[in-house]
């Protein structure tokens, strides 16, 4: 198929362009600068360069590439400010949706979150409610969510993608990431909010085997969600960083998500099934990337 990738230089669009190509797949992949275009013609893809707040822009890439498939790949975590990614699930996913459909495109793969659902007992499955009744800061990122899912459906092969916090290289859960760097200097507490991890390689295999699933929301989260006093522990360990405060408050809305439907109806397997190995492996393929890097 011809697929048009939009966020194809992200944390997820890197690892799932090379995927779609290896799988004989034409992708066309969206950048913001052109400096970046060189990184997508390297993994195969043909580059495109514009910004998603670009209505203009967007639809007459999306109608230049004519693609069997969309996947929305777009995100704004740079800066870590809910609001600026908020804009890009609103605003960028408008312009997306009413370029695929101008284009005619019947298949869009969507990326989502799985920590927007209203509070309650147990993980949660695709059948509980976003939590669109949650007060600020909480209500940006939900009101986020919602417009993008329901831009989304707007296709009628739209298949969303909810996943888990993500680790693994180039996110915040890296052994160099934002969060990493805060729990080494004992600024994170482990406290009662549930979390459901998923590694990107797994995310991005995910993405890939989306393209033939039937339309709908899936949850894409490892087997074990965990409150902050069990793995925020383990992470910490993992990076050689002191163990963290134990606290028993819990964030609104911080149950987890349960990856029963993508497990039983469609199949998927992790190749990390939990955290607990994924965070260890982790750290230890990047000490051993750095300790080769070191000159002599």
């Amino acid at each position: 198929m011809k697929i048009f990738v939009a966020g194809a230089t992200g944390v997820m669009g890197r690892r799932l362009v090379p995927l779609l190509v290896a799988a004989g797949h034409e992708v066309v992949g969206t950048t913001r600068t052109g400096e970046k275009a060189g990184m997508l013609r390297a993994m195969g893809a043909v580059p495109a360069v514009v910004d998603a707040f670009d209505r203009a822009g967007l639809a007459t890439a999306v109608s230049a590439a004519q693609p069997d498939v969309v996947m929305h790949q777009l995100t704004d975590l740079s800066a870590r400010d809910s609001a600026a990614n908020a804009r890009v699930r609103i605003e960028g996913t408008r312009h997306l949706v009413d370029a695929a459909r101008a284009a005619g495109v019947r298949r869009l793969i969507a990326q989502s979150i799985a920590w927007a659902y209203e509070p309650g007992p147990g993980p949660a499955d695709e059948g509980v409610p976003l939590d669109t009744a949650a007060p600020e800061p909480r209500h940006t990122l939900v009101a986020g969510v919602q417009a993008l899912e329901t831009a989304a459906d707007e296709i009628e092969g739209a298949v969303v993608l909810r996943y888990g916090l993500f680790y693994g290289p180039g996110t915040w859960y890296a052994p160099d990431g934002a969060i990493a760097e805060q729990v080494r200097r004992g600024e994170v507490t482990a406290d009662a909010s549930v979390s459901s991890f998923i590694h990107v390689v797994d995310a991005a295999h995910a993405a890939l085997l989306a393209l033939d699933w039937p339309p709908g929301i899936v949850n894409v989260v490892d087997d074990e969600p965990a409150p902050g006093s069990v793995w925020l522990p383990v992470y910490a360990a993992s990076l050689g960083a002191p163990a963290p405060r134990i606290g028993t408050g819990q964030e609104r809305g911080a149950r987890g998500a349960s990856n029963g439907k993508a497990r039983r109806q469609l199949g998927w397997r992790p190749l990390y099934p939990s955290w607990r190995e994924g965070f260890v492996r982790v750290a230890e393929e990047w000490k051993s990337q750095a300790a080769a890097r070191r000159p002599g």
